[in-house]
């Protein structure tokens, strides 16, 4: 397994607070020459938790990924899949 970065431990700390089923999350992390993409499943119960009201939650994730990522000289990318059953 690739070595964990501080975006993805940022995410993990993230989905732990807020998620009800944390133990079923799973995040992708892949690096290419656009930048880093950080993949998130959730429970699908979980799903609005993330994305918030009016997706709130997912932009202010988003934006903190991003701030993060320019700290660190990499272009962060945050994509939420289809919930896991």
């Amino acid at each position: 397994m690739a070595e964990k970065k501080k975006d993805q431990e940022f995410l993990e700390f993230i989905v732990q607070a807020l998620c009800d089923h944390p133990e079923v999350a799973k995040i992708e992390r892949k690096v290419d020459e656009m930048g880093v993409l950080l993949s998130l499943r959730v429970h699908k119960d979980d799903m609005g938790q993330i994305i918030g009201k009016k997706g709130q939650t997912i932009a202010a994730l988003r934006h903190l990924l991003r701030v993060i990522g320019f700290k660190h000289h990499a272009r962060v990318m945050l994509k939420v899949e289809e919930p896991i059953q």
